[in-house]
């Protein structure tokens, strides 16, 4: 029991110091192979911790042989730029003056409401919010804001990628009817829609494929 203590201990300390050595990032803002280091790590760290047969030296080892990797990968992204954008990526604008852009959407396995609630946990509720959003290499989410035309009012995601939100659209008082109304006014098919939102003022905002976005205003039921 008291050698399990004291392995688990020096494998607590190693991880502690190399983790400190990989910098602030490592934790707070982790590039993809980062969080790959890291898995590796913890796995690395668990079988020696685990099963005494094992020397701890291995483990400690094995452990800095990753440090020194990323280290090696680190220093070789400060020298050759190309190989930090295939390494760790790099930012993707997905909102742009002309509104949602599909390609970076669908590049980032992203669909409208997965964007809508990045932009929520940003402080974002509304998607003509912000002139420019971006998912950034480490997968948060960053945006220039329209803060003289930000929105107090929380916005309803009615149809995403041409597939309508039922429930959405029944709370906003939107029957099949009205939908098909509203997309015939806007010369749209329902599958050519990118996004439809609509706040409790009315206030709309819709996107077709290939065109650039409309703020609308439209009559809504109920309160949300």
């Amino acid at each position: 029991m008291a050698l399990i203590f004291i392995r688990t201990a020096i494998i607590f300390v190693t991880l502690l110091l190399v983790m400190r050595l990989m910098g602030k990032s490592q934790i707070g803002e982790m590039q993809p192979f980062e969080f790959v280091i890291s898995l590796v790590i913890a796995e690395l760290a668990c079988i020696p911790m685990a099963d005494t047969s094992i020397p701890i030296l291995y483990g400690i080892i094995a452990i800095l042989t990753i440090f020194i990797l990323h280290e090696i990968v680190w220093l070789f992204e400060l020298w050759f730029k190309p190989i930090k954008s295939v390494v760790s990526g790099k930012p993707s604008v997905i909102i742009n003056k002309n509104g949602i852009d599909e390609y970076q959407l669908k590049k980032n396995n992203l669909d409208v409401g997965d964007l809508i609630e990045s932009m929520r946990v940003a402080g974002y509720f509304n998607l003509d919010d912000v002139y420019y959003g971006l998912f950034e290499a480490n997968g948060s989410f960053s945006a220039l804001a329209k803060e003289e035309t930000a929105s107090p009012a929380l916005s309803l995601l009615l149809i995403d990628r041409g597939k309508p939100d039922k429930q959405n659209l029944t709370r906003c008082g939107f029957d099949t009817d009205r939908l098909n109304y509203l997309l015939k006014e806007q010369n749209a098919r329902l599958k050519d829609v990118v996004v439809l939102t609509v706040n409790a003022e009315g206030r709309a905002y819709f996107q077709k494929s290939g065109e650039k976005y409309k703020i609308l205003q439209l009559e809504v039921k109920g309160e949300w």
